[in-house]
């Protein structure tokens, strides 16, 4: 009878599934203890898990030769830039990512509905169901969550810049959020939305995989990812005082009330900055592209694990 019982138990799909666990190194300094708590996780939860620990620019290659080697679950372990590089390498592959946050926001996970303790989220990805979302795509670069040049852009990049010099994650986003509060600047660009151009000077440019949530306690989160739509958001002609409203406004009220903020859904996106080359935010990393950018949504793009 035992016999019998442990032979069904690994005749249950997607339990004792084999899968490929990408561990972003740059995600906990404490790699050991990493590998130890996750092998424990998903053991607990049934899964026959290979733990690898990888820096941070290799996932995406990674990920791609674990599919090539057969592997068809891919686990991205890590924030959301991990998250985003091992999507690339999953999409339209055959294969299905599911994800185990361990980053400090964890997006693209709340919005799936992924635990964020690390021993629930293996037991999401044990016990869950398979299904089709849309990606993102700027240049032939795909995102999960969301692309924009401007001020959040230049925020990324200070923060990066601080934390390469030794400060603590969250002094480094105070101190860039300061820095480029002073240097407040709007940019000037050609917008091609669906078809309809026109001419713009905002301080940021917002391109969103599916429709983002813009106002009280559900701010920045998305209720659906397969609606097949981007989200775009400026503020044409906005000053830097607008913005700050827009900050408070999109805690206690709704933004698209307020003068000058624009939201609207699209298909596809050309930007036209009117330089060469463009700084722009993907996915909470900094990426420079050659000027103009092209969105445009992949629909159901990409097979993901939900609770």
């Amino acid at each position: 009878m035992v016999v019998l019982r442990t032979v069904l138990r690994f005749a249950m799909a997607p339990y004792y599934q084999r899968i490929d666990v990408l561990v972003n190194v740059a995600a906990g300094k404490q790699h050991a203890a990493v590998v130890e708590q996750l092998t424990e996780a998903f053991r607990a939860a049934g899964l026959d898990a290979e733990i690898r620990l990888i820096e941070g620019p290799a996932i995406a290659r990674e990920a791609a030769e674990a599919i090539a080697r057969g592997s068809t679950l891919i686990v991205a372990a890590g924030g959301d830039g991990t998250v985003s590089a091992a999507a690339s390498a999953v999409a339209n592959s055959g294969a299905t990512l599911a994800v185990l946050p361990l980053g400090t926001l964890n997006h693209f996970a709340n919005d799936l509905g992924i635990p964020l303790d690390a021993a629930k989220a293996a037991q999401a990805i044990a016990a869950g169901r398979d299904i089709e979302i849309d990606l993102g795509e700027v240049n032939g670069r795909t995102f999960i969550n969301n692309a924009s040049i401007g001020m959040y852009a230049s925020l990324v990049s200070e923060r990066a810049a601080m934390q390469r010099i030794g400060r603590g994650k969250w002094i480094a986003h105070g101190l860039a959020a300061m820095r480029v509060w002073r240097r407040y600047q709007r940019l000037r660009v050609v917008l091609d939305v669906d078809g309809q151009t026109r001419d713009a000077r905002t301080p940021f440019v917002f391109v969103g995989n599916n429709e983002y949530q813009l106002s009280g306690f559900e701010l920045g989160g998305r209720k659906g990812l397969n609606a097949g739509r981007l989200h775009v958001c400026m503020a044409p002609g906005m000053t830097r005082g607008g913005v700050g409203r827009l900050i408070l406004v999109a805690v206690f009220g709704d933004v698209c009330s307020l003068d000058g903020f624009e939201s609207l859904p699209a298909e596809s996106v050309r930007l036209d900055a009117g330089v060469a080359r463009v700084k722009a935010s993907v996915d909470g990393e900094v990426v420079t592209f050659d000027n103009p950018l092209t969105f445009r949504i992949r629909r159901r793009a990409l097979r993901v694990r939900v609770a």
